[in-house]
């Protein structure tokens, strides 16, 4: 039978996340909560429909790192969103996938999901529990063109149907099912133990240096609202310069423009995460810059003006962009690195379970 949540779920979230059990829920003691999750949030959201469980999350971690959901058997979600690049890859266009063709775009790290708002870099999918279909089924992704018959395979095997039945209840495992366990992991996947964490947290010995503490005042001056607040970005879309013209239609090159179909929507993309985003270079929607120093350079003398160019950017009676001199795109990048969170980066609390692992013994 499924386990309700409670003190026990939140209980396997803190050590997914690489924390001990606690947090300020209405289930869990209040004093671990700032060490695992960033300052301001005191809890994990999750859906009325898909509750956080230990089953569902040690399912959909298994799932994630599972080869067996692709058409081809030999490429996982993991493949194009691996964890020591922060769940994204060092290629611009990945050609990972079970067609080994390149991707139309960057592969987007999967950091602090939890409170996403619009998913994909055009905000295609509205949910987590929606998210994990197309890339499954994508031609050059995972190329899972037969669900049913995936799902059939899944069920035959004795101890992954275990495993959909502790997390679900009785009865096969559905679709639906496992699109829920992606779902529930995907939102552990939180960072907050960066050495920036450590300090704003007040920790021991924990500090930022003069030039340090100068980078995080100019993104929070100069690269805001994008890149506001403890998430590091706004979840909005904005057309940062990159482009004078774009595609037509559904064209994917028409970012957000994709799926509204509305022409102030064109050119504009998801606001990545600045979290760990010393790890997960290239950078933009399609990779095209391979260093932080390369994407500052774009910000400060390449911003390409069109009419949907992000009002944050015009400057009166100048070029668009953010000015910068040498000194404090120097002071930028330092900051940045503060934000990588190694233990995010490590398999050792998000890595690939086995599928008998017993979920209660993991939490006890």
């Amino acid at each position: 039978m499924r386990r309700g949540a409670g003190s026990l779920c939140l209980g396997l979230l803190w050590m997914a996340c690489g924390g001990t059990p606690g947090g300020t829920h209405p289930n869990a003691p209040e004093e671990a909560a700032p060490r695992v999750l960033p300052v301001g949030f005191s809890f994990l959201p999750a859906p009325e429909d898909n509750p956080l469980t230990p089953e569902g999350v040690a399912l959909g971690r298994w799932l994630f790192h599972s080869p067996r959901l692709s058409g081809n058997g030999q490429v996982s979600c993991a493949t194009c969103h691996d964890q020591a690049h922060a769940f994204s890859v060092p290629e611009a266009l990945t050609t990972r996938g079970v067609s080994g063709r390149p991707l139309a775009r960057h592969a987007p790290t999967l950091i602090n999901l939890a409170w996403a708002e619009g998913l994909f870099w055009d905000g295609g999918a509205r949910n987590l529990e929606s998210l994990s279909l197309a890339p499954l089924t994508h031609p050059d992704e995972m190329g899972q063109s037969d669900l049913a018959g995936m799902m059939e395979a899944l069920a035959q095997d004795a101890s992954v149907a275990r495993q959909f039945e502790a997390a679900f209840g009785d009865g096969p495992p559905t679709l639906g099912h496992l699109l829920r366990a992606l779902a529930q992991y995907q939102r552990t996947l939180v960072s907050a133990r960066s050495r920036y964490d450590a300090w704003r947290r007040g920790e021991t010995g924990a500090l930022l240096t003069a030039q340090e503490r100068q980078g995080l005042d100019l993104v929070r001056t100069r690269c805001a609202p994008c890149h506001d607040g403890e998430l590091f970005t706004d979840n909005a879309f904005h057309n940062n310069g990159l482009d004078a013209h774009f595609g037509e239609g559904e064209d994917e090159s028409r970012g957000r423009g994709r799926v509204t179909l509305r022409e102030e929507d064109a050119g504009r993309y998801k606001t990545p995460t600045l979290r760990n985003v010393a790890v997960s270079a290239p950078y933009m929607h399609d990779g095209r810059f391979a260093t932080l120093e390369d994407t500052l350079r774009h910000y400060r003398q390449g911003v390409v003006p069109s009419p949907t160019l992000d009002t944050a950017l015009l400057r009166d009676g100048e070029a668009p962009g953010i000015p910068l001199n040498d000194a404090e795109v120097s002071a930028v990048l330092a900051f940045l690195h503060t934000l990588t969170d190694a233990s995010f980066l490590s398999e050792v609390s998000l890595g690939p379970p086995s599928i008998t692992e017993d979920a209660t013994r993991a939490v006890d």
